[in-house]
């Protein structure tokens, strides 16, 4: 018997909302605009502080 598919949750977007993907040129841009930075800058403060949203914002905020 064929295994049945899992039933689609919105169960760890909220996780995935409070990380920056460093490799993904549209969460880049989208960051990048939303705090006034470039984004290399966007991308530098990913390298150093790591994916979290919350760290990368505070990190671009103390570079104003």
């Amino acid at each position: 018997m064929a295994k049945k598919a899992k039933k689609e949750t919105s169960r760890g977007r909220k996780q995935d909302r409070a990380r920056v993907a460093g490799g993904q040129e549209h969460e880049v841009r989208y960051e990048a605009k939303k705090t006034g930075r470039s984004a290399t800058m966007v991308r530098k403060a990913v390298k150093k502080v790591g994916n979290r949203r919350k760290r990368v914002e505070k990190r671009l905020a103390r570079k104003r």
